[in-house]
Order: structure tokens, then C-alpha cells, then sequence
């Protein structure tokens, strides 16, 4: 069935209103003390109700439609759903407290660049919110200082965040943009880790002027870290599950299948492995998969369904469309949109406007890995630490430490700012220099 999926709607202005309402309360979410996940689920089956409520069209046409941009978002959703489980299989086994024994050290400044770096690394095969989470909980354990903690975090939540963007599995919405077929595996790696982690080498050096001197912890503390337990095969686990994170790009180079098959082919062999290991010992049940799945964030997997369904709504309301050509009507270049995506990034959800982005320009205007769509991942993966309300690893600083908005714009806006403008001028002058060289 040949349909126009860029039409405008007769109810589009509905469909708009809906959003723009559901949007204004994720954003304010703190506020209201409604679940964003909830909000999104209503916000997209509202936007879907005005539209297949169009008097111009079939009910045929209306579900072929929703069934074409249903395709699309369950590859997102199934990827997340292995992502998420095999991160929560390591959890329980408290494989990540391997990482801890190598930040024991008593100066300042070498804890910060080596939990940094060891952030930035982690954060390209885990999503920048679980990476966020177990640095943070370990420096907790660390610094008995809280600035000093919070200054650590800040760090962190820049660091997470720029290292989810060189990687296609790093970030939800480097993952979107892999995923629609904007970017490939090898040239995000290739364009992008270098700006990445200059960016970040960048704000380090600035936060490490004001974070020196030693850190004041006893003896004891530090045998209590050294003495940590892991679960019986915790290392084993830790390996396997960062192997089978990596392995995605490589399953579907060498397959052709979708991405979400290659973490599917990862978690069922985490699966195994973790029965094999513990089906004989009926006191470590809680560490084979059957019992962690219930401890999966199962909400954070139904917000971003929400908020692709609104989202392909839109599209399908003909509304992207129109965003598009007053874009390209009003901005002389198509290249400052992605900074314009990374600056809205610090305030609106990163994922949002990377999945708006996709439906307003597709691959006609800007081919798979052009400059445009290298652009996007990078600014709308930095552009969430300008502000600690920007991205999940921020929220997570907010809820571990409690730290305060004006807190984090005081002291880390800068810095996210200078991992954000170098890491985009480094990339720029890499293209340029690559632009060069083939000429």
C-alpha cells in the first residue's frame, strides 16, 4: 500500500496541542509528581486517537500507517529491553565492584581524570544512566566530602554523556540515529571518539584546577572497599555481559539483521551462562535471569515508547514535515541545527529531538554518515550536560547527591559547555582535514 506518510493532516493542530501539553508535563515532571513514563503512554495514544479519527482517510490506511512506524520503534524498544537486562544481570552480580578496587588512591586529581576516563570507556557500552549510577555510588564511597563528591559527579555525568556518543550502542539517541540507518557503527567510532574525548579531556583540565590535593581517607575505609564481595562469578559475568554489548555492531556488520537481534543473540548467551553457573545452587537463585528480569526499569523502556509513538505521530501528521521547510526557510545553514539540537538537548530530552530530527529530514537532504547526522549524535549527546535537567546521568546526580540545579549551573554548566564547543570544533576541523586529504 503506497501512502504519504508526509501529508498534513485536517486534525494535525490536535495532534500538535496533545503533544505540546504531554511534553510540558514530562519537562515539569518533579513538579506535577506524575510519572514521565505515564505521561508519554497517554501523550501517544491521544496523538494516535486524533488521527485515526481523520475523516479524510481509511481506517485501512490509518493502521498501515501506525503498523509502518510501529516497525520502526519496536526495534528501539526490544534493543533497550537486552541493554537493560544484561546491564541488571551484571548489577546482580556485582560485577561493577571490580571497578571500584582500581579507584582507590589518595590524590584528588588522579581520581578525577582516571574516574573520568574510566566513565567515558564504560559509558560507550553501557547507557550514560547506569554508567552514572555506579560511578557515582562508588565515589560515595570514596570522598567523605560531599563538594568534593558533587564536583566528581558533575565530572561524571559530562563524561557519560560524551561517551555515549562515539559508539552506536553508547546513547538512546546515538542508538535511534544506528538503528534508522543515519550513521554506521564504523564511522561514529571514526568521526567521533577523537572529538569526544579531546571535549572531555578539555573540561577535566578545567575542573581539575579547583579538585587537588589528597584524599583524606583512614585505613579502615579502605579495607572496607578492598573487602567489597562479589557473587560467584561476578567477573566472569561482567566480561561476558561488556562482550556481548560490544559484539552488537559486529552481529549485524556480519548478518545484515537488526541491531536489536545482535543484543537479543547477547542476552540469550548471558542467559546460558548464568543458568550453567548457578542451576546447581539453590541459594543463588536470585542471581539467574528469571529473578533479575523483575528488576528491570521496565519504565524507562515505556517512556521512550511513548515518546516514539508521539513523536512518528507527529510525522505522520505531516507536522515534521512543515518544521523542516521552515528550517531550511529560515536557518542560511543546515549545519548549525545540530548545535541547535545539543543547546535544546540541556533542557528537552535528547531522544525526543534526535526522533523529531530523523522524521523531519530522513536520508534525502543528508545521506547516512554525512557531516549533518555525525553532527546530530554528537551535539544531542554533550548538549545533555549543560544542565543537570538534560539528560538521565544529570537526574541521577540530583537523586544520588542531591544536587541542585543552581548548584550544577554554577559550577558544571562551563565545563559541559567546553567539552560541548571543543569537542564540536575538533570534529569540524577532522572533517575538514579527512575533506582534504581525499581531494
Amino acid at each position: 500500500m503506497d501512502v504519504n506518510l508526509e501529508e498534513t493532516t485536517h486534525f494535525a493542530h490536535f495532534v500538535l496541542l496533545i503533544f505540546l501539553v504531554g511534553y510540558s508535563a514530562i519537562v515539569i515532571e518533579e513538579l506535577i509528581k506524575l510519572n514521565k513514563a505515564a505521561i508519554a503512554l497517554l501523550m501517544a495514544v491521544g496523538c494516535w486517537t486524533i488521527l485515526f479519527l481523520e475523516p479524510a482517510d481509511s481506517v485501512t490506511r490509518h493502521l498501515y500507517i501506525l503498523t509502518f512506524q510501529m516497525f520502526k520503534v519496536s526495534q528501539v524498544v526490544f534493543f533497550l529491553i537486552g541493554a537493560l537486562t544484561i546491564v541488571e544481570i551484571i548489577n546482580a552480580h556485582k560485577g561493577f565492584q571490580v571497578i571500584i578496587k582500581r579507584l582507590i588512591m589518595r590524590s584528588k586529581r588522579k581520581l578525577l581524570w582516571t574516574t573520568g576516563l574510566m566513565t567515558f570507556f564504560l559509558s560507550s557500552v553501557l547507557d550514560n544512566l547506569t554508567t552514572t549510577i555506579v560511578m557515582v555510588s562508588l565515589i560515595n564511597k570514596l570522598l567523605n566530602d560531599r563538594e568534593e563528591r558533587l564536583m566528581l559527579g558533575g565530572a561524571i555525568v559530562i563524561a557519560a554523556n560524551a561517551g555515549g556518543t562515539w559508539t552506536p550502542i553508547g546513547d538512546v539517541s546515538t542508538t535511534l540515529l544506528w538503528i534508522y540507518g543515519q550513521v554506521t557503527s564504523f564511522a561514529i567510532l571514526y568521526n567521533l571518539f577523537f572529538p569526544s574525548i579531546i571535549g572531555v579531556a578539555a573540561s577535566l583540565l578545567w575542573i581539575g584546577y579547583k579538585f587537588k590535593g589528597e584524599i583524606n581517607n583512614d585505613d579502615e575505609e579502605i579495607r572496607s572497599i578492598r573487602s567489597i564481595k562479589i557473587e560467584p562469578g561476578g567477573t566472569l559475568v561482567l566480561i561476558i555481559g561488556i562482550c556481548s554489548l560490544i559484539f552488537v555492531p559486529f552481529f549485524k556488520l556480519l548478518t545484515n539483521l537488526p541491531p536489536f537481534m545482535g543484543m537479543m543473540f547477547g542476552l540469550g548467551v548471558m542467559w546460558v551462562v548464568t543458568d550453567v553457573l548457578h542451576y546447581k545452587f539453590k541459594e543463588r537463585h536470585h542471581l539467574q535471569v528469571v529473578s533479575i528480569l523483575p528488576k528491570v526499569d521496565i519504565s524507562v523502556i515505556l517512556f521512550y515508547l511513548g515518546i516514539l509513538l508521539s513523536i512518528n505521530s507527529l510525522e505522520s501528521a505531516g507536522l515534521l514535515k512543515k518544521l523542516s521547510e521552515w528550517f531550511n526557510l529560515h536557518i542560511s545553514s543546515p549545519n548549525f541545527i545540530p548545535v541547535l539540537i545539543g543547546l535544546a538537548s540541556s533542557v528537552l530530552d535528547n531522544v525526543s529531538l534526535v526522533a523529531a530530527t530523523i522524521g523531519m529530514y530522513g536520508l534525502e537532504p543528508f545521506h547516512t554518515d554525512s557531516f549533518f547526522w555525525l553532527a546530530v549524535a554528537y551535539c544531542a549527546g554533550t548538549g545533555g550536560s549543560i544542565l543537570i535537567i538534560g539528560s538521565a546521568a544529570g537526574v541521577a546526580l540530583m537523586a544520588i547527591e542531591k544536587a541542585t540545579f543552581m548548584w550544577y549551573a554554577k559550577k558544571m554548566t562551563f565545563p559541559a559547555l567546553i567539552t560541548f564547543f571543543v569537542g564540536l570544533v575538533s570534529y569540524f576541523l577532522l572533517n575538514q582535514l579527512t575533506a582534504s586529504l581525499l581531494v
